[in-house]
């Protein structure tokens, strides 16, 4: 069984391993992408003298103030007890990152939420003390080793061992699973358990100053040194490592060194950048300042498991992107300024630029040998450069001076006319130019393409040339519209000219180009693809081709990149999209990203190397794309997102947790239920990173693919909530989803203890309650009898008063009886008056008719007597005196009203006053007063004026008022 099992292995890589292996390979073309971090990116302190990543995915660096972490989004920056620099870091698996420096060395541990220091040199034995700097720290298995330049430290089961040099050590380094010294003027030992074994070394001993120590083939070790170059090590004896590239890291001053891919080495220098060679120490690949580094000083040296370079530099940080579809090569001088067209011919690249045109020896790149381009400008092609076409073998260059044919490095003026933009093949035998002034037509003559004609009767700018299935000679204005030329049969005259503008259908006149798409001609505009529909002579939407290429419907040029496939620039950007299968458009657009905005805008150019390898130009160089790279039988294995910062964002911004990656629970108070969760893919080469995420107990469902790292959530009510979150890179490859749990704790007046207390002020108000219900019960049942007894006493006073209103009414009666009883004897007592007076009167009147016995009147003495016994009765006052006694007792405050208000009424007054109240007519008054009627007119007047009776009032109803 064990056999078999063997022989399938053995069978296994056999079979992949090439194949693997034939992925990992460092271009020896051009440089890989480096992408810079300065100083101003993650805002700490220039030098970087260590590198580490541990199991997450995080990046450390040992930075001239502090340890600094990178996420692939966040940089953060962690300083030292006293603000020491970091010269060493090293990642355990259980999360801790050990850090060295002046005089301390220790750990930082996530302890409650955040990164916390932990020193360890309180534990170093007291006899030894730390005097010096830790330059390098190892992690292996459950010790870790912290070396200075005096002393190695182990630390182990909480305890410091300490293993101390007769000399001085220079650097510790890690080979496989041995740790190997130098000691100063000792030559190199082996760390075995706690003890230094010296490395057997039969002949010649080994140079000073090494810095770097490589697993090599066949179980040797790769050794570098700073001033003398390359050594092998057998186990016996050291040997000199004959290669090129000794004589550059011997020059450059060897820094440190670190393998790749199992089968290169990387080796930086304090002078100039880094190199990478071969197992053969051939040099495959060089990298400096004037090639992409921000700094030519390299001081620490890292390979991570994502094919990344990383260098810490005396100034900056670089991630150098190896095994990258992309190599770059950048003029950083600025010897030939813009490039415009790029072509590689007979072993050498040309660069037509605003200068003019370039060219340096051209490396296929098959073989491993780096050599870097040596641009040269070619005589007499200074200016600018359209231009750079190869048909049938000749290479044709299109100048602002005309155009021109190029053989090696010299130029031969073919065209004399100025500005070919472009140039087409028309025919076997005719070649038709786009210029600044119309149209040129070459014809080849004896294998080469001369200059034949002018077109004539077309003199607009023509930028883009493509002829259609008809013949007919379609004509892009360099600014403004198309046009449609009818070639005569000798090709030397248009014979018929069409315009066309947005009266035929083009969206705008201006930036309208044209190409050909797998033998169909397309027309370019801001508003997407057109196609040219000769029956209606319009041009309408290609909504097809729109619909499936999305944003690069927009694109303002096509080229052509071989097998149906076919590089779309939309100002700026770049895809290349694939028409191979039927019915199925495929896109790549995300490994370009990097060159976006990076090409001269509507001069963008690409040109084929081969099947599989293209070169592009860019604003100051040019980038080689090969198509190959990718067809790797490795599949990537993407990290997982990790939740970073968690913040309170309510009113002022504070951390909750600096990693939400923690076993520790996150509980949130509910008046700060205003949070923000930021989470980062630790995933650094270029690629296009999306994130989407899902909040149970909040979302209804995942959100939209978005970049943005961070998201916000206000007014969490209080509750369990989990936060999702996962990756997608390139629109292709999926992360794990990583979880995030959080507590929002309920308002107080909602939590336990809340309801503790609830609990015992409901039973405290439930006693209360029942005390003040019997209160209430005794105090309803007081108030019940108060008020029956006053309900008893108001109905007795309701019956005194009922009672006392009766007789109070038969008082009234009574009165009213008496009073009208009264009143009937005053005006009996009036009547009697008047009927006396009136009975007297009529006696006077018939005395004086009279006679005596002898038939005489009587005497006028016997009348007198008589009459003045009449007078005496008519006026005796006992009966204005009784009839006043009546008069008061029916109306007594009749006087004492007319009195008060008339003082100056004399008896007279008062007694006409009483009799006129009583409604006498004046007739009775007249009786009553013994005066005329006459007299009694003026009294009434008289009395009218005293009492100040108004004209309009009636004397009787103003006296009947009173």
């Amino acid at each position: 069984m064990k056999r078999s099992c063997l022989k399938y292995f053995l069978l296994y890589l056999v079979i992949f391993l090439p194949l693997y292996v034939a992925a990992d390979n460092v271009k020896s073309i051009g440089v890989p992408y480096v992408q810079n971090y300065p100083k101003s990116v993650y805002l700490s302190g220039n030098q970087n003298w260590s590198i580490a990543k541990d199991k997450q995915g995080i990046m450390y660096f040992g930075n001239a103030q502090g340890l600094l972490s990178y996420d692939g989004k966040y940089w953060q920056q962690y300083k030292m007890p006293n603000q020491q620099i970091v010269r060493s870091v090293a990642t355990g698996n259980d999360g801790v990152i050990y850090v060295g420096s002046f005089g301390e060395f220790g750990y930082w541990k996530v302890v409650d939420k955040r990164l916390k220091y932990f020193s360890l040199i309180n534990l170093i034995p007291k006899q030894h003390k730390m005097t010096d700097e830790i330059w390098k720290i190892y992690v292996d298995g459950k010790r870790v080793i912290f070396q200075s330049f005096t002393t190695i430290y182990i630390y182990e089961h909480k305890k410091i061992s300490v293993i101390k040099s007769t000399g001085s050590f220079l650097f510790l380094h890690k080979v496989d699973q041995r740790f190997i010294v130098e000691e100063l003027g000792k030559g190199l030992f082996e760390l075995k358990d706690y003890k230094l074994a010296p490395l057997n070394n039969i002949g010649q001993p080994l140079p000073e100053s090494i810095l770097s120590i490589l697993p090599y083939k066949n179980g040797q070790l790769l050794i570098g040194t700073s001033k003398a170059g390359l050594f092998l090590y057998d186990g016996q004896r050291y040997t000199p490592f004959k290669t090129p590239a000794n004589t550059f890291l011997q020059t450059y001053q060897l820094n440190n060194g670190v393998q790749v891919f199992g089968k290169y080495y990387a080796y930086g220098t304090i002078l100039n950048g880094l190199i990478i060679i071969d197992q053969d120490g051939n040099i495959v690949q060089q990298i400096n300042k004037s090639s992409g580094l921000q700094n030519n000083t390299v001081l620490s040296i890292y390979a991570d498991n994502e094919q990344n370079l990383w260098t810490g530099l005396d100034n900056g940080i670089d991630r150098i992107e190896l095994n990258s579809p992309l190599y770059f090569y950048f003029d950083k001088t600025g010897m030939f300024g813009t490039v415009y067209s790029s072509l590689i011919y007979n072993n050498k690249i040309y660069l037509g630029t605003n200068q003019g045109l370039f060219s340096s020896p051209w490396v296929d790149g098959k073989g491993q040998h780096f050599k870097p381009f040596n641009f040269k400008l070619i005589p007499h092609s200074q200016g600018q450069v359209w231009d750079l076409s190869l048909i049938d073998g000749q290479l044709l260059c299109g100048h602002n001076d005309g155009t021109f044919s190029v053989n090696d490095n010299t130029i031969e003026k073919v065209s004399s006319i100025s500005g070919g933009w472009t140039i087409k093949k028309l025919n076997d035998d005719y070649l038709i130019q786009g210029t600044y002034t119309g149209l040129v037509l070459y014809k080849k003559d004896a294998g080469r393409w001369k200059y034949f004609y002018k077109i004539e009767n077309f003199k607009e700018p023509s930028r883009y040339i493509e002829q259609d299935s008809k013949g007919d000679i379609w004509v892009s204005h360099a600014y403004r519209g198309l046009y449609k030329l009818t070639l005569s049969p000798d090709f030397k005259k248009v014979i018929n000219v069409k315009y066309y503008d947005e009266r035929n259908g083009l969206p705008s006149s201006y930036n309208v180009n044209l190409f050909t798409l797998e033998n169909k001609l397309l027309y370019s505009s801001d508003k997407g693809f057109l196609t040219f529909d000769e029956i209606s002579n319009r041009f309408t939407p290609y909504e097809i081709l729109n619909k499936f290429i999305g944003s690069f419907a927009n694109s303002n040029k096509v080229i052509n990149a071989g097998n149906k496939k076919y590089w779309f620039i939309n100002h700026g950007k770049m895809a290349l999209v694939n028409f191979a299968q039927p019915g199925k458009i495929d896109i790549d657009s995300n490994r370009f990203s990097v060159l976006d905005g990076r090409m001269v805008q509507y001069y963008e150019n690409i040109s084929k190397i081969s099947d599989q390898i293209y070169l592009i130009s860019v604003d100051d160089g040019f980038v080689i794309y090969n198509a190959n790279e990718p067809k790797t039988n490795k599949k990537i294995s993407l990290p997982s997102v990790l939740i970073r910062k968690i913040e309170d964002i309510t009113d002022t911004y504070a951390t909750i947790s600096e990693v939400g990656n923690t076993e520790s629970a996150i509980e949130i108070p509910f008046g700060r239920n205003n949070i923000r969760v930021s989470y980062t893919l630790p995933y650094y080469r270029q690629a296009k990173i999306k994130f989407q995420y899902f909040l149970e107990g909040y979302s209804k469902q995942w959100s939209d693919w978005s970049t943005a790292s961070q998201k916000d959530f206000t007014n969490l009510e209080g509750g369990n909530y989990k936060f999702l979150v996962r990756a997608k890179i390139d629109d292709q490859t999926l992360s794990e989803t990583t979880a995030f749990e959080f507590t929002v704790l309920p308002p107080f007046y909602a939590s336990k203890w809340a309801f503790g207390f609830y609990l015992i002020l409901l039973i405290i108000l439930l006693y209360i309650g029942k005390k003040l219900y019997e209160k209430k019960l005794l105090r309803d049942q007081l108030a019940i009898t108060a008020k029956i007894q006053a309900e008893k006493e108001i109905f007795l006073k309701k019956e005194a008063e009922t009672t006392e209103k009766q007789i109070v009414k038969l008082q009234t009666e009574k009165l009213h009886a008496e009073l009208a009883g009264k009143s009937r004897e005053l005006a009996n007592s009036a009547m009697s008056l008047v009927y006396k007076n009136e009975l007297l009167k009529k006696i006077s009147e018939e005395i004086i008719k009279l006679k005596d016995e002898h038939g005489k009147k009587l005497s006028e003495d016997q009348l007198r007597r008589i009459q003045k016994v009449i007078d005496e009765g008519m006026n005796d006052d006992r009966d204005w005196n009784l009839f006043e006694n009546s008069f008061n007792e029916a109306h007594e405050s009749f006087f004492k009203k007319l009195k008060a208000n008339h003082p100056d009424l004399v008896p007279n007054d008062l007694k006409l006053c009483a009799y006129l109240h009583m409604n006498m007519s004046s007739k009775e008054l007249a009786s009553l007063l013994n005066i005329t009627l006459r007299g009694v007119e003026i009294r009434r007047y008289r009395l009218r004026k005293k009492l100040n009776v108004p004209h309009d009032k009636n004397l009787v109803e103003f006296l009947m008022e009173l």
